[in-house]
């Protein structure tokens, strides 16, 4: 088994992988002042909660977007498991073709996203990303990474518009009841869904134009699965352990 984990901005997802197969997958809350021995209890609290003994992983890969909880997060891993981890960055095999003005600017997540998207479906694909921030990935038809966007999350949005607002409550993020509210929280359950939803799918549209041909849908995150089932097309493939599986395929690459 390896032990592969993806930090967020706001959670640390981290999974057993054995083969093809997902042990366990859990979220952590992403913390900047968590020391490594915090991080470290955390992690074998994970392996303890879902029944692995650590003697039974053999090395451990990790891809971050917060260069702060990395170095502590690695020393964790050491500590937990003995393995020093790989660290998803300049110098590792991806085998994806990154067609951008920086290649090395890219999200190591967003990299990792592709790379499990390509070994699952056939380019052109677009990979819908709902986590502290949305983000859409292109690859085209050619397999290449291509660009993509990056626009607020659904909770950083929400925030927003309660924080500016004097009569507008902090409202929890429940599936609204239509699209038409009847009720101040109603409106703004509708809107946040329903709106998130709408602007995912005119930027779809907008790419797919820009590509001459529809693409493969791939949603992840911890928000996808919600927002994805209010648009109107249901050509949208939701993989909660997409990010997992694209870190299995880079480790076994790099090993």
């Amino acid at each position: 088994m390896i032990l592969a984990i993806d930090i967020g901005n706001t959670n640390i997802v981290v999974g057993g992988i054995s083969g093809n197969d997902i042990d366990f997958m859990a979220r952590l809350a992403t913390d900047k002042v968590k020391t490594k021995d915090e991080y470290g209890i955390n992690i074998l609290n994970l392996l303890q909660l879902y029944h692995i003994d650590r003697k039974n992983i053999e090395g451990c890969i990790i891809s971050s977007v917060v260069p702060p909880v990395l170095g502590q997060i690695k020393r964790a891993v050491e500590l937990a498991t003995g393995h020093k981890p790989m660290i998803v960055g300049p110098g590792i095999k991806t085998g994806l073709n990154i067609l951008m003005d920086n290649p090395a600017a890219v999200g190591s997540d967003r990299i990792v996203s592709s790379v499990a998207a390509l070994s699952m479906f056939r380019p052109p694909i677009l990979i819908i990303d709902m986590g502290t921030a949305t983000t859409i990935d292109t690859i085209d038809k050619k397999g290449s990474y291509i660009g993509g966007c990056i626009m607020p999350g659904v909770n950083i949005s929400l925030q927003a518009l309660t924080a500016g607002t004097a009569q507008l409550p902090g409202i929890s993020l429940e599936n609204p009841k239509s699209a038409i509210g009847k009720n101040t929280v109603d409106c703004m359950r509708s809107g946040i869904i329903y709106g998130t939803a709408s602007m995912i799918e005119g930027y779809v549209a907008r790419i797919e134009k820009e590509l001459g041909e529809r693409a493969n849908i791939v949603v992840t995150g911890g928000l996808g699965r919600q927002i994805c089932q209010y648009c109107i097309r249901d050509d949208f493939n939701y993989c909660d352990d997409l990010l997992l599986r694209g870190l299995s395929i880079i480790y076994n690459k790099n090993k």
